[in-house]
């Protein structure tokens, strides 16, 4: 498939109420509403294809970044490249997205973490935080915890909404798989209070921190 087809396929797949969604979540006008599951099946059709998901990244339009993430090759993406694109999204769900598809396949991810957590871009630091996250959870060697906490309990406060999700997501982490850390961890997540009254279905686990903490500590007990 080219481009044309390409966004022709995704047009013919549009859904008003998947649109309505994206953008009541943030999303801007520039894309049809495709299902995520949608967007899947067309991706395992094309198969790994770096031109073409270049291409539709270059649209700017959601669902077709979506889909181009899919059908990227992370390690034809130099370090400048990824940093860029990245940072050109702005739609959370799509930059997750880019997050645990591009960015953790990234052979090299590291070097970005650091950096990223210190960016003034909303979602270079985002993906900074959930880095972090991801080390405290699967390989914390190495890592300052104690740093870590005392940046968010002085940080989170103040960040932008985006940041502040992977930040608490970083705070939990410690507190869930570090039982050294854990009192601390649920100290700041009272003190700072974030996501406290975020709404949640029921029957599924609240972001805020001291919840999220002891909830899966409670499954792991058992």
């Amino acid at each position: 498939m080219n481009l044309s087809e390409t966004i022709s396929t995704l047009k013919s797949l549009a859904d008003e109420k998947v649109r309505k969604q994206h953008i009541k979540g943030g999303a801007r006008e520039n894309l049809f509403g495709v299902k995520m599951g949608d967007i899947k099946s067309l991706a395992k059709k094309i198969k790994t294809n770096h031109r073409l998901g270049l291409e539709l990244w270059a649209t700017e339009n959601i669902d077709a970044r979506m889909l181009a993430i899919l059908i990227l090759n992370p390690k034809e993406l130099s370090a400048a490249e990824i940093e860029k694109m990245l940072s050109s999204e702005q739609f959370t769900w799509a930059a997750d997205w880019f997050y645990n598809y591009i960015i953790k396949e990234y052979p090299d991810k590291e070097k970005f973490r650091e950096r990223w957590m210190d960016s003034k871009d909303i979602m270079l630091a985002r993906a900074g935080w959930s880095l972090t996250a991801g080390r405290v959870t699967r390989d914390s060697e190495g890592l300052d915890i104690v740093a870590i906490l005392n940046r968010i309990e002085s940080d989170m406060p103040a960040a932008a909404k985006e940041t502040q999700w992977t930040m608490n997501t970083t705070l939990a982490q410690i507190g869930i798989n570090h039982i050294k850390y854990r009192e601390r961890a649920l100290e700041i997540g009272e003190k700072l209070g974030v996501f406290r009254d975020y709404p949640v279905s029921k029957g599924c686990t609240s972001p805020f921190a001291p919840s999220w903490i002891n909830a899966m500590v409670s499954r792991q007990e058992k």
